[in-house]
Parts: C-alpha cells; sequence; structure tokens
C-alpha cells in the first residue's frame, strides 16, 4: 500500500493526520456498547461490566445502558429467551443449568423463569432421550452399571434433575434388552 505524497514530495504518514478531539466518557461508553453488541447480543449487566472494566464513571453507564434498552438495543428478555432456545437446542442443555448460565449473564430471575416457560417437561425430556440415543452406542461393552453412571452423569452435566435422568437411561437400556428390574425404584 502506497502512502499518499502531499506537496513537495512529502509523505504523509500518521503522525500527519489531525488529531481527533478526545472523546467524551459518554462517547466512548456508547461507543464500546455499539462495538460490543455488533459481536452478538449482551445483555446489561455484561455491558456495564465492560464499561466499569473500561473505566467509565457508573453514572454515565447507567445512562448510556438505559438510553440503549429504551432504543431496544438492550433487550434482557429476548436475550434470555433466545439463549434458551439456541442452548437447549444446540447443546440439550436442561433448565436447571440454562437458568446458570443466565444468572452468571446477569439475567433477572423473573426473565429467567419468563424464558424458561418455552421449554416443558415433554420437550426437556424428549432432548434427554436424544442425548442419550447418540451416547449410548459408545457405551456398548461396558458393564451395565458403568453406562448407567457415564449417561446419568452426562445428562446431570447438562442440567437434568436425576429421577428423568435415571428414568431415559433405565428406558433406553431396556430398549436394547438390557435387565433394568433392578432400576425399577428409580427415576420413577
Amino acid at each position: 500500500m502506497r502512502e499518499e505524497e502531499g506537496g513537495g514530495g512529502r509523505r504523509r504518514g500518521r503522525e500527519d493526520r489531525p488529531e481527533l478531539p478526545p472523546q467524551s466518557p459518554e462517547e466512548q461508553a456508547r461507543a464500546i456498547c455499539l462495538r460490543l453488541l455488533t459481536g452478538s447480543p449482551r445483555t446489561r449487566r455484561q455491558l456495564a461490566d465492560a464499561l466499569h472494566k473500561r473505566g467509565i464513571p457508573d453514572e454515565v453507564s447507567q445512562e448510556v445502558l438505559s438510553r440503549y434498552e429504551e432504543v431496544g438495543l438492550i433487550d434482557d428478555a429476548a436475550f434470555a429467551g433466545a439463549w434458551v432456545e439456541s442452548r437447549h437446542r444446540g447443546r440439550g442443555l436442561a433448565r436447571r443449568a440454562l437458568a446458570q448460565e443466565l444468572r452468571t449473564k446477569g439475567v433477572h430471575a423473573a426473565l429467567v423463569e419468563e424464558a424458561l416457560e418455552q421449554l416443558d417437561g415433554d420437550q426437556e425430556e424428549q432432548t434427554a432421550r436424544e442425548l442419550v440415543d447418540r451416547k449410548l452406542r459408545s457405551t456398548r461393552g461396558l458393564e451395565r452399571d458403568k453406562r448407567i453412571r457415564r449417561l446419568a452423569g452426562m445428562l446431570a452435566r447438562k442440567g437434568y434433575p436425576e429421577g428423568m435422568a435415571l428414568r431415559v437411561v433405565r428406558r433406553a437400556l431396556e430398549t436394547e434388552g438390557e435387565d433394568t428390574e433392578d432400576l425399577r425404584h428409580t427415576g420413577e
């Protein structure tokens, strides 16, 4: 890339460019928020934390964030709904794991509950069955108890309740012809 030549054959570099006036804290806050929101949706708290880390005064942050909420650039309820849909479908996470993730992102408890209402128990159990069906193949040849631990553990890490996890695992193993009579009382 060639540098442009100014009058008299002199080259112009960065040092010759006129300096921009320093940005006010409000301008800095707006620029930071817009840059972060361009990459992906963020919660109000995520943006507030980013502004705090960059030394933006709290009163300025609150003013900018409130304005962005007013115009719809920040919408924690929409963020939570999209998060639940995406993470349940994509990673198979259950309500408990999704609630924890949303809380760590600063979503208010009422908004978390509202977002989780889109998942019903049947849908959650169906997803658990699909996860177990995919993992079942890789456990063939192992002892039954070891298979149960691996499959139920996988579901537990994704936030599924113990009872549901054991019920789903038991049914999957029965479908394969495993004897699960001694597991009948767990997970019901």
